[in-house]
C-alpha cells in the first residue's frame, strides 16, 4: 500500500512538471535521481513528437490527459511506475521515441564485415555476427562501448575509451587491438601501443604482439601473435591452439551454416586457418587435419563424425 502511494505522488509530480507547475530543480528534490533522469527522457520524447504532424499532436494531448488523470486514480500495473506509463504509451500510441535515441547499435550479418568511424576519429572494424553498442550523446564524457562478438579497434592518438564485454573489459589509449568475446571465450590481442585487460580473474597490460585468452571461464592464458593486423580482416580466420567448437562457431558466422557435432569431441584443439570465400575449401582445411568427415545432413546443416 505504501508503494502505491509513492507511485501516485510520482505521477502527480510528473503531471505538474509537464504542465509547468514545477521547475526542473523542484522536481529533482521531490523524486529519486533515477526517476528524474527518466522524466527528462520522457519530456524529450514529447518535444520530439510535438514537431511531427497533427494526428500525432492529438495523441500527445491524449497522453498528457492520461497522465493528469493519475492524480486521482492509482493503477499499480507495474512495480516500477515509470515503466508502466512508458509501456502503456507505447502500446496505445506507438511512441517508440521513448527509447533512448542516443544509443547507437551496429550489427553485422553472416559473412559480413563493417567499418565504423567513432565520434573521436577512432575506427572499428566489426567481424561477422558481431555487435557494438554505445551512447552517442555521452561519448565525450564517457567513452565506452559494449561488444558482443569480434572487432578490431584503431583508437585515435590521445583518445581513450573502454570496450566492455560479458567476459571482461579492455581499456585503451591511442592503440590498435582485437577483441573476440562470445559465450565461454575471450581473446584480446594488442597490435600497437598498450592495452589494459580486466577479467574476473585478474588484470593484464598488453604490449604489441602480446595476447591473452580465456576459455570456458578458466584461467587466462598469455601468448604471442606475430601478425600486424587480424587475419580475418584480410579474408582468412586464423586460430592457435583453440577448441574446435570455437572454429566451428567462426565457420557458422561466416558461411551461415550449422553443424551437428554430436559425433565428435568439440573440445579437440585446432591450430590453422580457413578462407572466407569458399565453404568447401574451409571445411577441407579445418576437418581433414583432424580426421573428421563432413556431410550435408539437411540444407546448410553439416554432420561431423570421425573417419572409421
Amino acid at each position: 500500500m505504501k508503494k502505491e502511494n509513492l507511485h501516485n505522488d510520482s505521477d502527480t509530480f510528473l503531471a505538474k512538471w509537464l504542465e509547468g507547475e514545477l521547475t526542473d530543480n523542484e522536481l529533482k528534490k521531490l523524486v529519486s535521481r533515477e526517476d528524474y533522469l527518466a522524466f527528462l527522457k520522457l519530456r524529450k520524447s514529447f518535444e520530439i513528437r510535438e514537431q511531427l504532424d497533427a494526428p500525432t499532436d492529438n495523441s500527445l494531448i491524449k497522453i498528457k490527459e492520461q497522465i493528469a488523470t493519475r492524480k486521482q486514480k492509482v493503477i499499480p500495473l507495474y512495480k516500477n511506475w515509470f515503466v508502466g506509463i512508458a509501456a502503456s504509451i507505447i502500446v496505445s500510441f506507438g511512441l517508440f521515441t521513448l527509447l533512448d535515441d542516443s544509443e547507437v547499435i551496429i550489427e553485422t550479418g553472416f559473412g559480413e564485415n563493417k567499418t565504423i568511424a567513432l565520434l573521436d576519429g577512432s575506427e572499428v572494424i566489426l567481424n561477422s555476427k558481431s555487435k557494438i553498442v554505445y551512447d552517442e550523446d555521452d561519448w565525450k564524457n564517457d567513452r565506452k562501448l559494449y561488444l558482443s562478438g569480434e572487432a578490431y579497434f584503431k583508437v585515435a592518438k590521445g583518445e581513450t575509451f573502454t570496450v566492455n564485454t560479458d567476459n571482461g573489459s579492455v581499456s585503451v589509449l591511442g592503440t590498435q587491438f582485437n577483441v573476440n568475446s562470445s559465450q565461454g571465450y575471450f581473446d584480446v590481442v594488442c597490435y600497437e601501443g598498450k592495452v589494459g585487460v580486466k577479467t574476473l580473474e585478474s588484470d593484464y597490460i598488453l604490449l604489441p604482439n602480446n595476447a591473452v585468452r580465456s576459455l570456458g571461464g578458466d584461467l587466462v592464458e598469455e601468448y604471442k601473435d606475430k601478425e600486424k593486423v587480424p587475419t580475418w580482416i584480410q579474408g582468412e580466420s586464423t586460430f592457435k591452439s583453440v577448441p574446435i567448437y570455437q572454429v566451428i562457431k567462426a565457420l557458422e558466422n561466416n558461411y551461415d551454416v550449422t553443424f551437428d557435432t554430436s559425433g565428435i569431441n568439440n573440445k579437440e584443439i585446432f591450430t590453422g586457418s580457413f578462407p572466407h570465400d569458399s565453404l568447401n575449401i574451409a571445411l577441407k582445411t579445418v576437418f581433414e587435419t583432424l580426421n573428421i568427415t563432413y556431410s550435408e545432413k539437411e540444407k546448410r546443416n553439416i554432420k561431423l563424425r570421425y573417419k572409421e
